[in-house]
C-alpha cells in the first residue's frame, strides 16, 4: 500500500480552464479535429515561436512517423539518431525500412556527440534527428552545417523542448521539421498528443495532406479546391478538438507553467550543488542552449550507487526513477547494431537517474528528496 505521504514523479498539472474549453469544444458540435482549438494552438505556436507550419498529432510519436512519410524514407535509406533515446525515435523510421546508425552522447551532456556525426555519414544517410535531451539544444549550428555538405535533412526531435532556445532560436525552428510532445509527463500536457513543425515550404502542402488521411480535405475547407479526394499516402494522425481544446488551457498559462518549473529547477540546483564534492554530476547547460526545465536529474558514478540511490529514495517514499536504455544493444537491435562501443550513452544509461518534477511540487517536498539525497551521500 503506497503511502498517502509519497512523493510521485510526476503529477499532471491542470490551470483550471481544460474542463472548461473541451465543453465549449463539444457543445460546438465539431469534435474531430482541425477545428477552432487546433487552429487557436497553431496560430500559439506560430505567432510565439516564428514556427513555419503547426499540425498537431495525436503524439510525438505520430510526429516522427509523419516525418519519415514526408522526406520519402525506403529500405536501405540510414537515419543518424542518439542512441540515448526513447524507442520512438527510432521505430518512426524503422517502420519505413531505414538503418538506423546509432551516435554516441557527448562526454558532458546525454545529447547527441556531433564531433562524432561526420563519421558516420554515408551515400546512404537520408537524415540526422538530433534529440534535445531535458530541453537543452544540441550543437544546430554544427548539424545544419553537415545537413548543407551533405544534401541530409534534419529533424529535430524536440519533445521536451518546448519554450527552450539555441542562441536565441527557439528549438523546432531550425531542421527541416521539428517534432514536440504534450505527455503527461512534459511541460505542457494534452494527456497524450505531440506537434509536427514543418521549416521547410517545399514539405508544407503534402504534410497537410498525410494529416489528413492521404486527401485534400483541409484544402477543401478552405476553399481551395472545389472537392477533396485521395492524393497520396497518410494515416490518422490529427488529434480531436478535445485534445486540442485541453492543450490551449495549458498555452495560455505558459508563461506561469515555466516560471514555476524553472524556480523548482533552480532549487534543486543550489541545495544539490554540494554533490559535486562526492563526484556526482548536475545537469549541464551548455553556453548555446537555455533550460526550459523539463527534468532535473543527477549522474552518479556508477551503476550499483544509481541502483542504490533510487532504492534508498523509493524506500523513503521519494519515486526517482532511471531513464533510458541504450536502444543500440536493445534486445531487438543488439543484432543490426554494427557493433560500435557508445560509452557515453552507456554511461548515462547506467549512471542517470531522474528526480520528481511536477509543477505542484512544494518547497517542503523538495527539501525532503534533498535531505535524503545528501543523507545518501554522508554529506
Amino acid at each position: 500500500m503506497q503511502s498517502k505521504n509519497r512523493i510521485p514523479f510526476n503529477v499532471p498539472h491542470l490551470t483550471g480552464k481544460e474542463t472548461h474549453y473541451i465543453y465549449d469544444a463539444v457543445d460546438s458540435g465539431k469534435l474531430s479535429g482541425n477545428g477552432k482549438y487546433t487552429h487557436l494552438c497553431h496560430t500559439f505556436f506560430q505567432e510565439n515561436y516564428g514556427f513555419s507550419k503547426c499540425l498537431l498529432t495525436t503524439s510525438c510519436t505520430d510526429a516522427l512517423e509523419m516525418c519519415a512519410l514526408l522526406i520519402g524514407v525506403e529500405p536501405g535509406d540510414e537515419i543518424i539518431i542518439p542512441s540515448y533515446t526513447f524507442t520512438s525515435t527510432a521505430n518512426a523510421f524503422i517502420l519505413r525500412g531505414a538503418k538506423v546508425v546509432f551516435a554516441d552522447s557527448c562526454p558532458g551532456n546525454p545529447n547527441i556527440n556531433v564531433e562524432e556525426l561526420e563519421a558516420l555519414i554515408t551515400p546512404k544517410t537520408k537524415a540526422i534527428v538530433p534529440v534535445h535531451y531535458a530541453g537543452v539544444a544540441c550543437d544546430m549550428d554544427e548539424i545544419m552545417a553537415l545537413s548543407a555538405k551533405y544534401n541530409l535533412f534534419v529533424i529535430e526531435d524536440a519533445a521536451q523542448a518546448i519554450d527552450s532556445f539555441y542562441k536565441d532560436r527557439p528549438l523546432g525552428s531550425i531542421g527541416h521539421l521539428a517534432t514536440f510532445s504534450f505527455h503527461e509527463t512534459k511541460n505542457l500536457i494534452s494527456g497524450e498528443g505531440g506537434m509536427l513543425v514543418i521549416n521547410d515550404k517545399a514539405l508544407q502542402q503534402r504534410a497537410e495532406i498525410i494529416w489528413e488521411k492521404g486527401t485534400n480535405r483541409a484544402a477543401f475547407w478552405r476553399g481551395e479546391v472545389d472537392k477533396y479526394g485521395w492524393v497520396d499516402i497518410g494515416s490518422s494522425f490529427l488529434p480531436s478538438e478535445v485534445v486540442s481544446a485541453f492543450l490551449y488551457a495549458q498555452l495560455e498559462e505558459l508563461s506561469n507553467i515555466q516560471s514555476q518549473r524553472k524556480r523548482i529547477w533552480s532549487t534543486y540546483y543550489n541545495s544539490l550543488e554540494i554533490l559535486k564534492n562526492k563526484g556526482v554530476r548536475l545537469p549541464d547547460i551548455p553556453i548555446h542552449a537555455s533550460n526550459n526545465a523539463h527534468m532535473f536529474y543527477l549522474v552518479c558514478n556508477s551503476s550499483e550507487e544509481r541502483n542504490n540511490l533510487i532504492y534508498y529514495l523509493n524506500k523513503n517514499d521519494v519515486n526517482a526513477v532511471f531513464h533510458y536504455l541504450s536502444l543500440h544493444s536493445s534486445p531487438y537491435y543488439l543484432e543490426k547494431h554494427d557493433g560500435r562501443d557508445l560509452p557515453c550513452c552507456d554511461f548515462y544509461a547506467d549512471c542517470l537517474v531522474r528526480l520528481p518534477f511536477y509543477y505542484g511540487l512544494t518547497k517542503e517536498d523538495i527539501n525532503s528528496i534533498t535531505t535524503l539525497i545528501k543523507e545518501f551521500y554522508e554529506l
